[in-house]
């Protein structure tokens, strides 16, 4: 559901913004309609950097609860706004509560899953998130003959957040939390219920050989992320997020839809229509592939398989033999593009820094990486068609393919292999590896 609502606020505004600027008298000035979409990044960046010290203290279970209030709020506020500044601040509420979901979701997820399903239940976020932006790309063909259909997708919006905050009411709290906030019998019947019972005793055992290492209470320090190993695990955590987003994922997005022109698909909804389904084909292919080839396999080969796309469309433009092959190449290298992302880059990211961090510093490193993840999104969007216009398309491109070139050799670096190890034996082996290297 959180990730529903937030492809669906990704997708909302792309055909409405017109009809909207026209009834709340900013028609033509594209700086406003520019704002009413990117206000939501403001929104989210806030909410990604609170969710860290939230989560500690709540737990995940009741956080999610209350974040569905600005969710919720901001979608009705939005859908009855009769000015500017209302629509402005209902999309900086939606903001506010899908940055604290894109942080909370890989950190529930991590930790309620079982080991051998971790990555599998991981990449339900990014089929979330592509359900609801193909949802709200449907939903939105009213909207081409009433130009007032914007207030009722608006509504719509709300509705996913209630079932969340109904729907949490029956799910079990992290049974890692529960450990740390001393409810130790709550989370013996969790990992019963969700693991099995034969798995209670060694989740316990190893949990508090963690608590005790670092440290029982419930809230980190924002300064314990400069110490290691908690500074690497945050840094490998914020570059990942900036390599994911220079490599040009919303670039690429936003320019997908005039690709498709070329090639004769008008309809804008419908260009969008087929890179929302390519990017939901690579969703189901990682979920099968994450936890059989691994984490590292799938971010390398993903980031190769971007660079490799971004050059054969950078090739097409800058060296056109033909002018309908060189569209269908663009075409191709597009879908390749959105494919090879959809299977590693997007799903991974999010899903291998709750594993790498530890118990005490996860929601803190999340809410650093995913603020990192809000600023870079928004520069993309602010910078892109100004470089395209100074330099062009074809050397935008290959300087995305030069940066998933860089992403490929990041992970193979970087990146510890986190299949198939429980998040307690990943943490345990990470601080016996900063041991070693400190007493070198």
């Amino acid at each position: 559901m959180s990730n529903f609502l937030f492809g669906y606020h990704i997708g909302v505004m792309n055909g409405p913004i017109v009809s909207i600027a026209k009834e709340l008298g900013f028609e033509g000035n594209s700086f406003l309609e520019g704002l009413v979409v990117s206000i939501f990044i403001g929104g989210a960046f806030i909410g990604s950097i609170s969710c860290g010290s939230i989560v500690d203290k709540l737990g995940c279970r009741r956080t999610f609860q209350l974040d569905t209030i600005p969710l919720i709020l901001g979608a009705i506020v939005s859908a009855q706004a009769h000015s500017l500044d209302e629509i402005l601040f209902g999309r900086f509420l939606v903001g506010l509560g899908i940055g604290v979901n894109t942080v909370l979701v890989p950190i529930y997820i991590s930790e309620v899953a079982p080991t051998k399903y971790r990555g599998l239940l991981g990449t339900f976020s990014q089929i979330g998130t592509c359900i609801g932006i193909i949802s709200s790309l449907f939903l939105a063909i009213p909207s081409e003959n009433d130009p007032h259909w914007w207030r009722t997708l608006l509504y719509i919006a709300s509705v996913p957040g209630i079932v969340l905050a109904l729907g949490m009411q029956f799910s079990v709290d992290s049974p890692r939390w529960l450990c740390k906030a001393g409810r130790i019998d709550d989370a013996k019947e969790v990992i019963s219920n969700l693991w099995g019972p034969s798995k209670v005793n060694k989740a316990i055992e190893e949990f508090q050989s963690v608590i005790r290492n670092d440290g029982a209470d419930l809230d980190s320090s924002w300064l314990e992320l400069l110490e290691e190993p908690h500074s690497r695990v945050a840094f490998i955590g914020g570059s990942l997020f900036i390599l994911q987003q220079l490599a040009g994922i919303n670039g690429v997005l936003y320019f997908s839809s005039l690709t498709f022109r070329d090639v004769g698909i008008t309809s804008g909804a419908l260009a969008s229509l087929f890179v929302g389904l390519t990017n939901f084909a690579g969703a189901l292919c990682a979920s099968y592939l994450m936890d059989k080839q691994g984490r590292q396999v799938l971010l390398i080969g993903s980031y190769l398989g971007m660079a490799v796309s971004m050059f054969v469309i950078a090739s097409a433009i800058s060296f056109p033999v033909d002018t309908e092959i060189s569209s269908n190449l663009s075409i191709l290298g597009t879908i390749m593009y959105i494919f090879s992302f959809a299977i590693g880059a997007g799903p991974v990211t999010g899903l291998i820094i709750p594993e790498l961090s530890s118990s005490r510093t996860r929601g803190k490193i999340l809410a650093f990486s995913f603020s990192v993840h809000w600023v870079f999104n928004f520069l993309v969007g602010l910078f892109f068609l100004e470089l395209v216009r100074k330099i062009g398309i074809a050397p935008v491109y290959a300087g995305f393919g030069g940066v998933s070139l860089l992403a490929a050799a990041f992970a193979y670096y970087f990146i510890v292999e986190t299949k198939g190890r429980s998040l307690e034996e990943i943490e345990i082996s990470l601080e016996a590896n900063y041991q070693d290297r400190k007493n070198l």
